[in-house]
């Protein structure tokens, strides 16, 4: 009996899952119209990116958009950005290049380093893009006319990922995941209720109007979530802001090693949930008993040749392969689901620990508390 009344519980994970996502819109794939073409002011932070400066620039020169201006910010860069960005623009004179100021005490990094950037920026509409992503040439039309088409404020999705180490495997896929089934996606895209909002800062999209209204991203100043802070904050001026799915035009290869994995969790996983340790805890029992579990069920109905044991470990790869599948993961890696939830209790944890003994989590360079 409670075999079976665990199995429904999944079974209802699972359809919810499929029924949310129908609430998360996809870019417009063939010729999107937009009103009018805005002045786009293209924004880009960039602090040790040179590994990621060549595909790039190629990425933003290859861009349709016919009104389009393309700001970097070099928040200084101790390795070869600068110099490789000189060469790879070649005297494009769409781009402007800036240099950074020193970090303000009570400042996160990247929030300054957008702050800065528009400031310098021209646009009725303003995209902030992370330095490690890639994009379809149409890509900044489609999500313009979506953000017409639904008369939001502000716009932002989270990328397909390449996942090239192996703790990625794991962490990575696990944020489409929490968006699918954790984040209620018709109250995130419908409503104007600012705990159900997500976002992903690596593609933002804003009204220039509304983003001067809520005081940019000095109103967010020392977030290290500060893409879900703005978000909150558009919707709390009362402005509707849209959560697309971007998988189709937009890539990330957000970490090369294992270590930078780790440390890019670590700094927002419990910051994510608002450093409650409650929340924290109340998410480790939830997955272990529902997404961890499982394997083990699975193994012992292996051996024991019990059938039923399996179908808990079915239906979680079944879940997790239908996001992979929306959002353009390698599906393969749906099988590793217990691990990656087992991954995602560790990094949390972890998170918790070192915020409780006010030690400071590293990204880039810098130290936050």
């Amino acid at each position: 009996m409670i075999m079976w009344i665990f199995i429904l519980c999944l079974a209802a994970f699972l359809l919810w899952t499929i029924f949310n996502s129908f609430f998360m819109p996809s870019l417009p794939k063939k010729n999107p119209a937009v009103n009018g073409h805005p002045l786009l002011s293209v924004l880009v932070p960039m602090r040790n990116e040179e590994r990621n400066v060549k595909s790039l620039v190629a990425s933003l020169k290859n861009s349709t958009y016919p009104k389009i201006e393309f700001i970097i910010l070099n928040d200084q860069s101790t390795d070869r950005t600068q110099q490789l960005l000189e060469e790879e623009i070649d005297g494009d004179s769409r781009f402007t290049i800036l240099q950074g100021a020193e970090l303000p005490t009570d400042w996160v990094g990247k929030v300054h380093a957008c702050h800065q950037l528009q400031k310098a920026a021209a646009g009725e509409l303003l995209m902030f893009v992370d330095a490690d992503i890639n994009f379809k040439p149409e890509a900044f039309e489609q999500s313009i006319a979506l953000m017409q088409q639904k008369k939001a404020k502000s716009l932002s999705g989270f990328p397909a990922f390449e996942v090239a180490p192996f703790l990625s495997k794991l962490l990575v896929p696990m944020q489409h995941f929490v968006v699918f089934f954790h984040l209620p996606l018709g109250l995130a895209n419908y409503a104007s209720f600012p705990a159900a909002t997500a976002a992903h800062g690596a593609w933002m999209l804003f009204d220039r109007k509304t983003y001067d209204e809520i005081g940019g991203h000095h109103s967010v100043h020392n977030s290290l979530v500060e893409d879900v802070h703005i978000s909150r904050e558009i919707k709390k001026a009362g402005h509707r802001m849209l959560l697309a799915n971007i998988t189709e035009s937009v890539s990330s290869k957000m970490y090369d090693t294992n270590k930078e994995v780790w440390e890019g969790f670590l700094k927002n996983s419990y910051t994510g949930i608002g450093r409650s340790s409650v929340m924290a805890v109340l998410l480790t029992l939830f997955y272990i008993l529902f997404y961890v579990i499982p394997f083990a069920l699975a193994v012992i109905g292996i051996f024991m040749l019990k059938p039923l044991f399996v179908v808990p470990y079915l239906l979680i790869c079944l879940q997790q392969l239908y996001v992979m599948l929306r959002t353009r993961q390698n599906p393969l890696l749906a099988f590793l689901m217990p691990f990656q939830a087992g991954a995602m209790i560790a990094v949390l944890l972890h998170a918790m620990q070192k915020s409780r003994r006010r030690q400071s989590y590293s990204w880039k360079g810098r130290n936050y508390l």
